[in-house]
C-alpha cells in the first residue's frame, strides 16, 4: 500500500481516495472510502486507453463478471461508472497478507493448514463455477489470507459461459507454473483447469517453492505440461491429493466436492492457530489523508498542480503487460519503496479484486482482429514492397544492432498450427503477422510449404503517430540443431533447436513501417545468428525439412528481449 501522489485525485466518484493498492495493465487501483465509512477498492481505467474499443469492451466485461459472482470466497461488486471518463469500478476491499506473501515470510503451511485451506479454497472455487464463471488465474498471490477466512481475488481473465473471447494475439491465459497443460496446448479453459491451479497454489503453499520451478516462463510452461509437480518433502497424503489435481490429463482430474471431501477437515479454517496468525500480518489502513497544500512561488502567486501522468509503468510492475499499457495484468499489488522511506515489508499487503477480463490465445500464433481496408497482406493478399531491414531511422532512435542468441524452447507445430509455448510478453491488441512466399504472393502459410523463401510482416493496426519506439526483431528457427561446420542437422541425430535461431535486424514497429504500417524481413536474406557478438549467416530452408518456427520478439539490448508472438510454417 503506497500514499497518495500530487497527480492522483482526491476524489473518485463518492469516494474519499486514502490510498494507492497497485496498478495494473488498463489502470491504477485505489483504497477508497465511502460517505457512510465503508472502505472500498476502486479501479480506475488509464486515461490513454479509454478510446481504445477493445479495452473499453475488456472493463465492461469485467464489470459484468463481478456483478456475477457472489460468493463468501470473493470481494464483491459495490458501484461502476462506465457512461463517461473516467471509467472506474468498486470493489469490497479484503484486508491480509496474500498466499504467496506470508509463505514468504513465515515458511511453508503445516500439512493441517494446508488441508483447511485446500478445501476452503476449492469450496470458493465450487461456487464460482456455480455461478458459470471459471478464474483462470488462481495462484498464491490471488488468494488472500483474511481473518474471515481465504478470499480469491483477480479474476483478470475470468470469462463467464458463453462469452465470447475477445481477439488477441500472443496472449495465453494464466500464470506459468500454475496454468494446466491443456490451457498451454488448445486453449481449453474449463473447470478442470482450475483444479489444476489449485493443486498447483497448494504445492507452493506445502513446500514454499514454485510447482514447476523458477526461471523463463517458456521454461516453467513446459516443465508444467511434460514434467511431474515439485512435491519434496510433503506429507504423503497431501502430496497424494495434489498430484490427483494436477494430472496432466484434464478428466482425470478430481471434482472439487471430492477434493473437499479428501481434505477430511474437522474445524472451521479460521479457528486453525497457525492460521489465525497469518491473518494478522494484513497492514492498517490508513487515515483520511488532510488537504493538500499548494505551494507558492517566491512572488506568491499559485504553483500549479501537477500535469497528470498514467500510473506506474509496465517495467516497474510484477506482471507483464501489454508494450502500451492495453489488456491484462495478472496481480494488482503494491510497489516495493526503498527502504530509507520506512514503509511496510513490501508482503504485507493489503489486495483488492483486480478483474481485467481480456480473454486470448492459448497458442501464440496471431488470432487476425477484424480485417478492415487495406489488411489483406495478413491473409496472404499482395503486399506493399518490403522497406529495408538495415532502415537508418532505426538506427538513428538506437535501435539494438542484433539480438543475441539464446535458450527457446518454443516449437511451431503444423500439425496443431500453434507454438507449444506462451509468449513471454503479451502483444497489442492489433499486433498482426504475416507469412507469405514471395515468388508467390497469394500463397500463406499454414496452407503452403515453402521452398525457398518466406516473406514475414509485422504490424500494429492501432498504431497511430505518437507512438514511442518499439523495437521488435524476428527469429526464425529450424527444425533441428544445426551443425555449423554443414549447415545442416548433425547427422545421425535429429536433437530439437532449442535456440532462437537466426534473428532479423530490429526496427522501431512504428518508425520503420510503410504505408500501411508493415515492417518486412525475408528469410533467408535479412537473417543471422550472432554468437558472442559475431554474425553467422543463415541456412538454406532445404537444409532441414520439416515445422519452421517463427517469433517476434520486443528487444531492448542486444541480450535483452522478450517473444510476443509466435507462428511458423513448414519448409521442403
Amino acid at each position: 500500500m503506497d500514499g497518495l501522489r500530487d497527480r492522483d485525485p482526491a476524489r473518485i466518484g463518492a469516494y474519499t481516495l486514502l490510498a494507492r493498492l497497485g496498478a495494473g495493465g488498463m489502470g491504477q487501483v485505489y483504497l477508497g472510502r465511502s460517505p457512510g465509512g465503508r472502505l472500498v477498492a476502486i479501479k480506475v481505467i488509464r486515461d490513454e486507453i479509454t478510446d481504445h474499443p477493445e479495452a473499453l469492451a475488456r472493463f465492461r466485461r469485467e464489470v459484468e463478471t463481478a456483478g456475477a459472482v457472489r460468493s463468501a470466497y470473493t470481494a464483491n461488486l459495490i458501484d461502476a461508472s462506465l457512461d463517461a471518463a473516467p471509467y472506474w469500478l468498486a470493489t469490497e476491499y479484503v484486508s491480509g497478507p496474500t498466499l504467496g506473501g506470508a509463505v514468504a515470510a513465515r515458511g511453508p503451511l503445516p500439512p493441517e493448514t494446508c488441508r483447511g485451506l485446500f478445501a476452503a479454497l476449492a469450496e470458493g472455487l465450487a461456487a464460482v463455477h456455480g455461478h458459470g464463471v471459471t478464474h483462470r488465474d488462481l495462484k498464491p498471490q490471488n488468494v488472500i489470507l483474511a481473518a474471515q477466512g481465504p478470499q480469491l481475488i483477480d479474476f483478470g481473465i475470468a470469462r463467464a459461459a458463453g462469452q465470447t473471447a475477445l481477439t488477441e494475439a500472443g496472449f495465453a491465459p494464466g500464470t506459468p507454473g500454475f496454468t494446466a497443460p491443456e490451457v498451454l496446448l488448445r486453449n481449453e479453459v474449463g473447470p478442470a483447469a482450475d483444479v489444476f491451479a489449485l493443486g498447483a497454489t497448494l504445492a507452493y503453499a506445502a513446500t514454499g517453492r514454485p510447482p514447476f520451478g523458477a526461471g523463463e516462463p517458456a521454461g516453467v510452461s513446459y516443465r508444467a505440461v511434460h514434467e511431474a509437480i515439485d512435491l519434496g518433502g510433503v506429507e504423503p497424503g497431501l502430496a497424494a491429493l495434489v498430484e490427483a489435481c494436477v494430472v496432466k490429463d484434464p478428466a482425470a482430474r478430481p471434482s472439487l466436492a471430492e477434493v473437499v471431501a479428501r481434505c477430511g477437515v474437522r474445524a472451521a479454517l479460521v479457528e486453525d492457530t497457525f492460521y489465525a496468525g497469518l491473518a494478522g500480518l494484513g497492514e492498517a489502513v490508513p487515515q483520511t489523508p488532510p488537504p493538500r497544500q499548494v505551494p507558492a512561488t517566491p512572488e506568491g502567486s499559485a504553483v500549479p498542480p501537477a500535469p497528470a501522468a498514467p500510473p506506474v509503468g509496465t517495467h516497474d510492475l510484477p506482471t507483464a503487460s501489454t508494450p502500451h499499457g492495453y489488456g491484462y495484468t495478472p496481480t494488482q499489488t503494491a510497489q516495493p519503496a526503498p527502504a530509507a522511506r520506512g514503509r511496510t515489508a513490501p508482503w504485507m499487503v493489503a489486495v483488492a479484486v483486480g478483474l481485467v477480463v481480456g480473454v486470448g490465445a492459448a497458442t501464440a500464433f496471431v488470432l487476425m482482429p477484424k480485417e478492415k481496408d487495406g489488411d489483406s497482406a495478413a491473409k496472404g493478399g499482395k503486399s506493399p514492397a518490403p522497406k529495408s531491414s538495415t532502415s537508418s531511422s532505426a538506427a538513428a532512435k538506437g535501435a539494438p544492432a542484433y539480438a543475441g542468441d539464446k535458450l527457446d524452447r518454443s516449437l511451431w507445430s503444423s500439425a496443431t498450427d500453434a507454438c507449444n509455448l506462451p509468449s513471454e510478453e503479451r502483444a497489442g491488441d492489433g499486433f498482426m503477422m504475416s507469412l507469405s512466399d514471395p515468388d508467390h504472393p497469394e500463397n500463406t502459410s499454414p496452407t503452403i510449404t515453402f521452398d525457398n523463401k518466406v516473406k514475414i510482416g509485422i504490424r500494429d493496426k492501432y498504431a497511430s503517430a505518437d507512438r514511442k519506439p518499439y523495437y521488435v526483431t524476428v527469429s526464425v528457427k529450424s527444425p533441428h540443431d544445426i551443425d555449423p561446420s554443414t549447415g545442416k542437422p548433425v547427422e545421425g541425430l535429429l536433437t530439437e533447436n532449442r535456440v532462437v535461431g537466426y534473428t532479423s535486424k530490429p526496427v522501431d514497429l512504428y518508425g520503420d513501417s510503410d504505408s500501411q504500417g508493415w515492417n518486412w524481413a525475408t528469410y533467408p536474406d535479412d537473417f543471422q545468428t550472432w554468437v558472442k557478438g559475431k554474425p553467422h549467416p543463415s541456412i538454406p530452408l532445404a537444409n532441414d525439412p520439416g515445422d519452421w518456427t517463427v517469433e517476434f520478439h520486443h528487444i531492448r539490448t542486444p541480450e535483452d528481449y522478450t517473444s510476443i508472438m509466435c507462428g511458423g510454417f513448414t519448409a521442403k
